[in-house]
């Protein structure tokens, strides 16, 4: 790509996370509240975003720009995957400093008591609320973890198989993702005097949240990611 087509591969990546990140926390998040109140879709600065959203949105915009360019399309996707964990990473810390996402009630040594109203409300404990920094876990996972295995692979020759960079990321991420979210308080929503876990889905009596839900086609889609790119340099 040369530099005008660099700045808008850009923007048109920018777009996608937003509009995808805003949608997908609208259709996988809070539907029956947006559709009570439409107009609040565009209240960003209210907050709600939506990783799998935003990368849904990514997704879409990569293939668009790369098929209006003639650009190989995995080839550039291995490049936006291996980029992806530090801005994974500061976004993390992001949400630790703003004292969002935060996890579950603890009583380990490194659990943080995060001020507001909301994050000192926990049943059954009086007095200061120790909580899971689960922005932290995902910062080490998503963002350092992930980073250093991608780059073990790249530097073991994985760009030459167009497509596995970016399913070592999808997966990885995916499996981060589902983790972390043991340790994770669902958003609010989920939550009723049926539902005390703030499970999104219930099958024979195990509940698996939204975040959860979402991640396992991650883990899916990248593992078949990987076995084909493998297998098309095999048989090359």
């Amino acid at each position: 790509m040369d530099q005008e087509q660099i700045a808008d591969f850009v923007s048109t990546l920018v777009l996608g996370v937003i509009i995808g990140g805003r949608l997908g926390y609208v259709f996988f998040y809070n539907i029956e509240y947006f559709i009570s109140a439409p107009f609040a879709i565009f209240r960003l600065w209210e907050g709600g975003m939506s990783f799998h959203g935003g990368f849904s949105g990514v997704v879409i915009a990569l293939i668009l720009f790369c098929k209006r360019n003639g650009i190989p399309i995995l080839q550039a996707a291995d490049l936006i995957a291996v980029a992806s964990p530090p801005g994974l990473f500061f976004g993390r810390i992001a949400n630790f400093i703003n004292a969002e996402l935060w996890g579950k009630p603890t009583s380990v040594a490194w659990g943080v008591v995060f001020p507001g109203e909301a994050a000192q409300t926990c049943q059954g404990i009086t007095g200061p609320c120790a909580r899971h920094p689960s922005q932290l876990y995902e910062a080490g996972l998503e963002g350092i973890l992930l980073f250093i295995v991608l780059l073990l692979c790249i530097r073991m020759g994985a760009f030459k198989k167009p497509g596995l960079v970016s399913g070592l990321f999808i997966t990885g991420y995916g499996l981060s993702r589902y983790f972390v979210e043991f340790y994770r308080v669902p958003d609010a929503q989920f939550f009723t005097n049926d539902n005390p876990y703030g499970y999104a889905y219930e099958f024979v009596g195990l509940g698996v949240t939204m975040g959860q839900a979402l991640s396992v086609p991650m883990i899916l889609v990248g593992g078949v990611f990987m076995v084909t790119a493998i297998m098309k340099s095999r048989y090359r």
